[in-house]
């Protein structure tokens, strides 16, 4: 078995002023589902990524998953790869969006 996933920022964040979610957040969503292992992390990671590119998400959580995806294996160039097929889907847009979050967690600089 992997290293169990364990998430605390739902009750860091809101356990005082919304207990159920934070519990939904922690040990459901990150404590269960994440701890699933019908899907390999590294996958769950990519899917997370597109997931939330094609919602348009471009905030901390998306930048705390392209984080974990890297911490799973996810190489940069995987990466690169992952958002250019999820833009021609989900809108080009988004695909710079994510592709500037991507840059930072890459630590990738312009040439």
């Amino acid at each position: 078995m992997a290293e169990k996933i364990v998430q605390t920022a739902g009750r860091d964040a809101l356990g005082n002023f919304a207990p159920d979610f934070a519990h939904f957040n922690d040990d459901i969503l990150f404590g269960e589902n994440w701890n699933n292992e019908d899907i390999d992390l590294k996958t769950r990671c990519i899917i997370t990524v597109v997931s939330l590119m094609s919602q348009g998400v471009t905030d901390s959580s998306l930048k705390y998953h392209l984080t974990n995806a890297k911490n799973h294996g996810v190489t940069q160039k995987e990466m690169a790869a992952i958002i250019t097929h999820t833009a021609f889907y989900c809108g080009w847009p988004f695909g710079w969006s994510v592709f500037n979050l991507a840059k930072e967690v890459y630590a990738v600089e312009e040439i």
